[in-house]
């Protein structure tokens, strides 16, 4: 028999097999022996009350073993000599997008212009002993992208866009841990996921398809309004049947490259902002409602606010509890924070992103660069933020109560930040219409949690790469640029996707929207 159940237990009972085993043949009116098999179907915690609860759903085997999970396992074609499809970047989109590619008989050409996870991880390591930052090889730039040192969220509102189930499991495959199936808000971990985006560039390679490093897009090949191929700087020119942008939002360079070519761009809503950073402590008592915090059984508490100031919304953005804010610059005199954790999430910090939502009428001073107006927002935003800091990665900070009342901190709290923090009146230099909402925007939130408007929280700046401040435009059938055949922007960097699950269902959108347009283009 198999048979699905249902269950709320306490977060020990949950904690285990040993606990929740005998519940469950309890509640089955069978012997434990007789359970053959069990898979967590859902795993969610409740901490509206004090009294936390976790609520399970279980698939349990009672007498016979449960069965192989056919959509867990992927079985990729050979496409060697297949037709080609040039895919530009090699983050969640890039990657889902050649993976379908694949799964549907063609030739991914995946470029990158960052450098292999293993290489990274050696960027990033001088980066943190020098302080230098390699333009292509950073928190944002190289293989699995901004994702691929981060806390790895894998939840997304935008389910309606693709496949989210696949997704997930695609990532499991490829060695995420069992939770990401079941939990309700589930995440990896920037110590596990490098492994997983290592085995998905083995899969593309295994079946033909190819993965290049260090290798920079410089132009597009167009002829009649169709593209053709592109160029690079390390492969010379590449042809293909079609291109699939995947680039990520800190491509700037991809962004002006299209402006000059007068292929059209768009300026669009965006969000800016600083990273906040609590003890993990103090969040795990306010969200679970507790003085002695989460205990032995919990996971470490993160939290959610959104609230509109000025018909602008103010929200927390990429909540790392238990994790660390690290230097997400992309060039010289950049300022730019982020935050990361461990599938452990085991740190004493609790850090979040706290982003403001900047539309294109916020920026008529810089109407003059059209639909670059916000990129360039976004670089002076962070070239001041870096002569605040001492213009060498030290991050202008400021106590969260300090900045709402508006005076400068004497003294800053310990923090995850490796560089280190100055402390800087923030209140002050940060443009108004941001520093004005985020001081409003953590008054409500306090009044929401209290205890979370405190000065034992610190801000530093900036948070500037939340989200693109561009789209490129495409038709909403073909996915293909709206005066560009072939040519099929992609993800974050194109300005339809938000985080990594969501840029890996566009990628796989992409996939599939090149396979209706070849199929017809061949009729």
């Amino acid at each position: 028999m198999i048979t699905d159940i249902d269950i709320v237990l306490n977060p020990k009972q949950a904690s285990d097999e040993s606990f929740y085993k005998p519940i469950l043949a309890q509640r089955l009116k069978i012997k434990v022996g007789r359970i053959n098999g069990m898979l967590i179907l859902r795993k969610s915690v409740d901490a509206r009350r004090r009294d936390v609860k976790i609520n399970m759903k279980f698939r349990i085997a009672v007498d016979e073993k449960l069965p192989i999970a056919s959509d867990r396992i992927f079985n990729y074609p050979k496409v060697a000599g297949q037709k080609k499809v040039i895919v530009v970047g090699a983050g969640p989109a890039g990657l889902f997008a050649a993976l379908r590619l694949i799964e549907l008989g063609y030739c991914p050409i995946v470029l990158e212009r960052g450098k292999s996870v293993e290489d990274r991880k050696k960027d990033l390591g001088k980066l943190h002993r020098t302080r230098s930052v390699d333009p292509d090889s950073n928190y944002s730039f190289g293989e699995g992208g901004a994702g691929t040192f981060s806390d790895g969220k894998l939840y997304t509102r935008s389910k309606k866009r693709g496949n989210l189930k696949k997704i997930l499991n695609v990532l499991h495959f490829h060695g995420a841990q069992d939770e990401i199936l079941y939990e309700a808000h589930p995440h990896i971990g920037t110590d596990v996921l490098p492994k997983v985006i290592v085995n998905i560039r083995k899969s593309i390679i295994a079946a033909g398809g190819e993965v290049h490093f260090s290798c920079k897009l410089t132009d597009f090949i167009i002829e009649n309004h169709k593209i053709t191929g592109v160029k690079t700087d390390s492969k010379g020119v590449l042809n293909a049947e079609a291109v699939i942008l995947a680039t990520g939002h800190s491509a700037r360079d991809v962004y002006r490259k299209l402006n000059d070519s007068n292929i059209d761009i768009e300026a669009k809503s965006f969000a800016m902002g600083v990273r906040i950073e609590h003890p993990q402590e103090l969040i795990d008592q306010i969200q679970y409602h507790n003085p002695n915090g989460r205990g032995k059984y919990l996971p470490a508490a993160s939290y959610s606010f959104v609230q509109q100031v000025k018909d602008r919304g103010v929200y927390s953005f990429c909540m790392c509890p238990g994790g660390v804010i690290v230097p997400a610059a992309t060039g010289e005199n950049q300022q730019v924070v982020n935050g990361m954790s461990s599938s452990g999430r085991n740190t004493a910090f609790a850090n979040s992103g706290m982003a403001v939502e900047v539309r294109t009428e916020d920026l008529l001073e810089y109407k003059q660069f059209g639909a670059l107006a916000g990129l360039h927002f976004q670089e002076d935003l962070e070239a001041q933020s870096f002569a605040e800091g001492g213009e060498n990665l030290t991050a202008p900070a400021q106590r969260m109560l300090d900045f709402v009342e508006g005076r400068k901190s004497e003294s800053l709290p310990k923090t995850s930040y490796h560089p280190g923090v100055l402390s800087s009146e923030m209140h002050k230099w940060l443009p108004k219409h941001i520093a004005f909402r985020l001081q409003e925007g953590f008054k409500a939130f306090g009044r929401k949690s209290k205890g979370f408007l405190t000065n034992k929280a610190v801000i530093l700046g900036v948070e500037s790469r939340t989200s693109s401040p561009v789209r490129i435009p495409r038709n909403r059938e073909s996915f293909q640029h709206t005066k560009i055949e072939g040519l099929f922007p992609c993800g974050e960097g194109a300005g339809y996707a938000g985080g990594i699950v969501s840029a890996a269902m566009d990628g796989e959108q992409c996939a599939e929207a090149f396979d209706r347009y070849i199929n017809v283009s061949s009729m």
